[in-house]
């Protein structure tokens, strides 16, 4: 892929009048929050790692006066304090390589944002339906895969490092519900190597940011079981980490039990492992604004409120995606503004 930071300068810049005057419509305006990373412990933000493909593809972003705002920019505007970035090995397109990501993280040190990086260990998605191995790493024993997964991880880190980009959380694998690098680091079949690999992710990380919290990711974060299994087999393989990342995407209909069910489980991992959770990604239907307000209003309380402090924050994934046809939680409006769904991030960032 091209330099993304040439792609993005030669972007065209096109509005429609239906477009001006949309999001004044459709929502009331943001009560613009100072975010201040320095002064809050709790991470208010948003993944936003596909915005330099959709600003190549010239998806424009805008606050709610229809001004042009660069999305991370926005972000910071209406409240946020952090910014989460994925990164894969080889992408076949480029989008979330390391150049890449480095682009956007040069955004967020711009402005004074916190900063997750994110890494898949796959040039394309990991979740708990796939974890694929890189193409280049395909033939490795557990052993070269360890190597791999550390030079990886440090190559990356070091590239942002020697660009003055401070990485408060590092995750090791994204939602490894059941290991990463599949076969080879399947937990269900060999939790012991998945241990070693997340390890390897785990030294390589603090060798080159010693003070960044390292994040183990599991989905559904309002099902306890998936938890408990897989740290429960982590720990008795000697594995590492520091906070327990969770994902929740409840239906419109059931959140509020997903809420109850996410914060009594952070208080039961913290009793159990004696670590931290943050909940790195969160989402609803994009037509659902006003539950989504609901839903997010309601979890951001009550993990502010009732874990004492063992959550961290709250991240939502992709929000600023209003136009790509197959992903539907994107909380912004046709219009390219962020909708009501997001509101509760700039209430919630000084706690």
């Amino acid at each position: 892929m091209k330099n993304p930071l040439k792609l993005i300068l030669s972007l065209l810049c096109v509005a429609t009048f239906a477009a001006l005057t949309a999001c004044a419509d459709e929502q009331p305006p943001f009560k613009i929050v100072e975010a201040n990373p320095t002064n809050t412990t709790f991470a208010s933000g948003a993944d936003v790692s596909w915005v330099t493909k959709f600003e190549y593809y010239g998806v424009k972003f805008y606050n709610d006066q229809m001004v042009e705002r660069e999305c991370t920019q926005l972000m910071k505007e209406i409240g946020m304090n952090t910014i989460r970035l994925r990164v894969w090995v080889n992408p076949a397109d480029g989008w979330c390589n390391v150049d890449d990501v480095l682009v956007k993280a040069l955004r967020a040190k711009q402005l004074g944002m916190r900063i997750m990086i994110n890494f898949h260990y796959s040039d394309s998605w990991a979740d708990p339906g796939k974890q694929y191995i890189p193409a280049a790493w395909a033939n490795y024993t557990i052993d070269e895969m360890k190597v791999a997964v550390a030079n990886h991880t440090q190559s990356v880190l070091q590239v942002l490092k020697n660009n003055q980009i401070d990485v408060e959380w590092v995750q090791v694998g994204n939602e490894t519900t059941t290991g990463m690098l599949w076969p080879m680091g399947d937990a269900k079949s060999n939790m012991g190597n998945y241990a070693e690999l997340s390890n390897a992710g785990y030294d390589a990380a603090k060798s080159v940011y010693p003070d960044t919290k390292v994040i183990i990711h599991v989905d559904r974060g309002d099902e306890l079981s998936r938890f408990t299994w897989l740290f429960d087999g982590l720990r008795r393989n000697q594995a590492k980490w520091d906070v327990i990342g969770m994902s929740l995407y409840p239906d419109i209909n059931g959140w509020q039990t997903a809420n109850e069910n996410i914060i009594a489980n952070i208080n039961t991992l913290y009793d159990r492992y004696g670590t931290e959770c943050m909940i790195v990604e969160v989402g609803m239907s994009r037509t659902e604004a006003t539950v989504a307000n609901e839903f997010l209003t309601d979890l951001f309380r009550k993990a502010i409120n009732n874990t004492e402090k063992h959550c961290q924050g709250i991240l939502y994934w992709e929000p600023e995606c209003y136009t790509y046809e197959t992903y539907d939680k994107g909380a912004f409006t046709d219009a390219g503004c962020p909708s009501i769904a997001l509101t509760p991030f700039g209430e919630y960032t000084n706690y």
